[in-house]
């Protein structure tokens, strides 16, 4: 449906565009630039429409209608909004992964470690304390400078 509403929406535009630029603008032929009547219209400049100015319209009307439509079908299809919310938030019963407090500067930490295979043998994971750096010192305050 939404491929279908599409392909009429691309063929709308194209119509639309060359409606438009086959039109003339007013007073633009050789008649009105003398005060004559328009060749195109029947019953003088602001009487009734010509076939152009008729296709203009029916052609922006459905332009409109596809856009709309198109943009129903979009919003309705689409679920982008609710996936990222589920990803965010985990579903009842599930506990959200404990954060770890991050550690105190020059404090350590502690790292599992496991080794492979050293002569056919697997060794053991070890737990192995790996210090922080430590916060970066504070620079001096600034001397105020001498006033004059």
């Amino acid at each position: 449906m939404i491929y279908f509403i599409t392909f009429i929406h691309i063929v709308v535009c194209v119509v639309l565009v060359a409606v438009v630029l086959l039109q003339s603008g007013k007073a633009a032929d050789l008649a009105g630039a003398f005060g004559g009547m328009g060749s195109q219209t029947v019953f003088g400049p602001r009487g009734s429409a010509t076939v152009l100015s008729k296709a203009t319209t029916i052609s922006a009307v459905l332009f409109m209608l596809t856009s709309l439509t198109l943009s129903i079908l979009a919003t309705r299809g689409g679920s982008a909004t609710p996936d990222l919310l589920k990803k965010a938030i985990p579903p009842a019963g599930q506990t959200a992964p404990a954060q770890s407090k991050a550690p105190a500067p020059g404090g350590t930490v502690p790292i599992t470690v496991q080794s492979g295979p050293v002569g056919g043998q697997q060794s053991a994971p070890q737990t192995v304390p790996v210090p922080v750096a430590p916060a970066p010192a504070t620079p001096p305050p600034a001397a105020p400078s001498p006033q004059k």
